[in-house]
C-alpha cells in the first residue's frame, strides 16, 4: 500500500468509527427513553384499564400485557448484546488499524533513514573518487600550462616546436621557445 491509500483508509476508517459512534451513542438514548418511557406508559394504560373494567378483565389485562412487555424486553436485551459485539468488532479493527498505520510509521523511517546513509555514503565515495581524479589530473595541467607557453604547433602528424639554442640542454632535449 502507498501512504496515500493508507491514509485514505486510515481516514475513512475513522469516519466510520465516528458515524458509528454516534449512532451508537443516540440508539443508546433512545433505548434508555424507550425503556423508561415503557414502565410509565404500561401503568397509566393500566390504571386506566383499571378503573374502566371490572376485576375480570383487570386480571386478563395483566396478563396479556406481561407476554409482551417479556418480550420486547428480550428482544431489547438481546439488540444490546448485539450492539456490544459489533462494537468490540469496531474496536478491534481499529486496533488493528492503529498497529499497521504504526507498522507503516516505522517502516518509512527505516527507509528513510536507509536512504540518508545511502546518500552520505555515495556522496562520500564520489567526493573521495573526484579528489583522487582532481589530484591525478593535475599533473596533467601543468603540463598543459607549459605547453601553452611554449611555441609549439602540428607539422602533419608531428609536433613541432621552435626551441631556444641559447640555454643549456636537458639531456637530449632543448628548451622551447617561449611565445
Amino acid at each position: 500500500m502507498d501512504d496515500q491509500s493508507v491514509a485514505s483508509l486510515v481516514s475513512r476508517m475513522a469516519a466510520l468509527v465516528e458515524t458509528f459512534d454516534r449512532r451508537c451513542v443516540h440508539t443508546s438514548e433512545q433505548l434508555r427513553e424507550v425503556v423508561k418511557a415503557v414502565p410509565g406508559a404500561v401503568k397509566q394504560s393500566a390504571d386506566e384499564q383499571l378503573r374502566a373494567l371490572p376485576r375480570e378483565v383487570v386480571d386478563s389485562v395483566r396478563t396479556g400485557i406481561g407476554q409482551p412487555v417479556a418480550a420486547y424486553e428480550q428482544r431489547l436485551r438481546l439488540a444490546g448484546e448485539q450492539l456490544q459485539r459489533a462494537s468490540q468488532a469496531l474496536a478491534a479493527q481499529v486496533q488493528r488499524a492503529e498497529s499497521l498505520h504504526r507498522h507503516l510509521v516505522w517502516k518509512m523511517v527505516a527507509t528513510t533513514l536507509g536512504g540518508l546513509v545511502l546518500l552520505w555514503g555515495g556522496g562520500a565515495w564520489l567526493s573521495t573518487h573526484y579528489y583522487r581524479e582532481i589530484s591525478r589530473n593535475q599533473i596533467s595541467a601543468e603540463l598543459l600550462q607549459a605547453y601553452n607557453r611554449a611555441d609549439v604547433t602540428l607539422c602533419g602528424d608531428q609536433l613541432c616546436a621552435k626551441v631556444n639554442g641559447k640555454d643549456k640542454r636537458f639531456g637530449a632535449y632543448l628548451p622551447v621557445k617561449p611565445r
